[in-house]
């Protein structure tokens, strides 16, 4: 017999997570205390939005990507919620678009200012009245347009197409899933819902812990997992592999992760023991690298593995861990990560302890880090849709869309060009909700323009920063121009407080 060593040389071992500090977290959010084993938490390019805990209603909070530090306690919230939000989800493809789903019975779709959240928003673009109890899960439909899968208490799956007129919707366009003769059986009180890459297959689980691969369009039921040896509880398809992945427990509460063939689900491709804790393995898929994470529900730790299509199928790369337990997490689509930093994925930890939202960016190292590392970044899904919902319905199916990560790669926005006066506006949003120490002082700053009084030497020696061209040149982005004004203003505040000494050493010795 041949020996063959059990270590496989991958590209990705040495990866790890960099999480942010504190300053460059998002710090005083009060998050939701809800059990429901939700995400409570979602993030694309230009925002991210988080549930959180108030009184009287439900709401969440939309915060520009960028608007890091200390929030604001009186920051504007999306409340139009009769009831506890239960869990938000972006239009992926309009980042300006978003759902969130209640306790109230009600989803709502909610449209964005550009310029972000500048008062209470309390009038949704749309309401979708089918649940009759409340909606715990909702699901945008991968490649087609304004398609939402939601998913209640009342048994009801149902497939809502949100372009529809009025302001109210009350009837889907599909029931993929209803309870029969006012029964409610267990397999249609879901806990998991997942998409397959062109949405023609729906994989779910449910309360009876079983695996179900359903057709969306008639909800016919194809296929059914059988294992009793596995309680399945989360399912995600593994696309590009044509695999589902399961996490849960085992008779003996050892929390496991499985791999099955979609097409058939009486036996499992894999199965392993991890540990014995209680919370809920939250699994997350990077089909550009076929890497997998697992971070559990009130764990600290994330781990993550490269899966193939061949035995074993799956190998354990690395493990991530942190002394603060995450309630949930949100996560960057590939489109809006920093390439030049071979930033491979990124997390945003909801630690309720704390009150805190930490970025964690998982890095891959490289030498040569700001050239674009192609391995790395191939074509992923974009932001525009492949077909519009009404092809879908009638039996098209298409894969996403791809665009390139390359800087210097143009791609179409299938949107509206935004204003000069609203990107301005989004502009001065960001800088006005920073983790400032000197709060609306920055529009004096971005609105500078030269002393046009000053002598001509003078005007040509002074920058925005009072410094020589020579000594420094001057700020290039928005991020080094406001460094260099917190660092102005700590040395104003330093002056100031000298200057005051002087003041009470001089008034004692007047005294004296």
């Amino acid at each position: 017999m041949s020996w063959r060593s059990s270590f496989r040389c991958s590209k990705f071992r040495y990866v790890f997570g960099k999480p942010a500090t504190k300053e460059h977290s998002y710090d005083g959010v009060p998050i939701t205390r809800s059990v429901h084993d939700n995400h409570y938490c979602s993030a694309n390019p230009c925002f991210i939005a988080m549930v959180t805990e108030c009184a009287g209603g439900g709401a969440f909070l939309v915060l520009p990507i960028h608007c890091l530090g200390r929030v604001d306690p009186h920051y504007p919230r999306v409340c139009g919620h009769s009831g506890r939000v239960l869990d938000v989800k972006w239009n992926p493809f309009n980042d300006y678009c978003i759902a969130s789903c209640s306790e109230d019975c009600t989803v709502k779709i909610w449209d964005i200012p550009v310029c972000g959240v500048q008062q209470n928003l309390t009038k949704a673009r749309k309401t979708l009245t089918g649940h009759s109890r409340r909606v715990a899960i909702i699901e945008w439909h991968p490649t087609a347009e304004n398609l939402l899968l939601s998913s209640g208490y009342d048994c009801k799956v149902l497939l809502w197409d949100v372009s529809q007129s009025g302001s109210v919707i009350r009837h889907p366009v599909r029931v993929v899933l209803m309870p029969v003769h006012h029964r409610y059986p267990s397999e249609a009180l879901l806990l998991s819902v997942s998409f397959n890459s062109d949405g023609s297959r729906l994989a779910v689980t449910s309360k009876d812990r079983r695996i179900r691969v359903l057709e969306p369009r008639t909800g016919k039921i194809l296929q059914v997992s059988s294992s009793k040896t596995h309680r399945a509880n989360k399912v995600l398809y593994i696309r590009g592999l044509k695999m589902l992945l399961s996490t849960g427990s085992s008779p003996w509460n050892h929390r496991q992760i499985i791999l099955w063939d979609p097409d058939d689900l009486s036996e499992p491709l894999y199965e392993e023991d991890l540990d014995g804790s209680a919370g809920v393995l939250f699994p997350f898929y990077d089909p550009d690298t076929q890497m997998l994470y697992l971070a559990g529900k009130g764990d600290g730790n994330i781990r993550y593995y490269e899966l193939s299509s061949e035995k074993p199928y799956i190998s354990f790369l690395m493990e991530y861990r942190s002394l603060l337990p995450q309630k949930g997490l949100g996560v960057m689509p590939k489109r809006g990560l920093d390439v030049r930093a071979c930033e491979i994925f990124r997390f945003y930890r909801l630690i309720a302890v704390k009150d805190l939202v930490e970025p964690l960016s998982m890095v891959i190292p490289r030498k040569q880090s700001e050239v674009f590392q192609e391995d790395l970044y191939p074509m992923t899904a974009g932001n525009q849709a492949a077909l519009t919902a009404q092809e879908w319905l009638l039996g098209i199916n298409r894969g996403p869309v791809l665009m390139s990560l390359r800087p210097e790669a143009h791609v179409e926005n299938p949107y509206a060009e935004i204003p000069a006066d609203k990107n301005q506006l989004k502009q001065l949003s960001q800088l006005a909700y920073q983790d400032a120490k000197y709060p609306r002082e920055l529009s004096d700053l971005s609105g500078w323009q030269p002393d046009e009084t000053e002598s001509p030497l003078w005007s040509y020696r002074c920058t925005p920063h009072c410094r020589e061209p020579a000594e420094k040149p001057p700020p290039t982005t928005e991020s080094e121009l406001l460094q260099a004004f917190y660092k102005q203003q700590d040395e104003i505040r330093g002056l100031k407080e000298e200057l005051h000494q002087k003041e009470v050493g001089s008034k004692t010795e007047n005294g004296l």
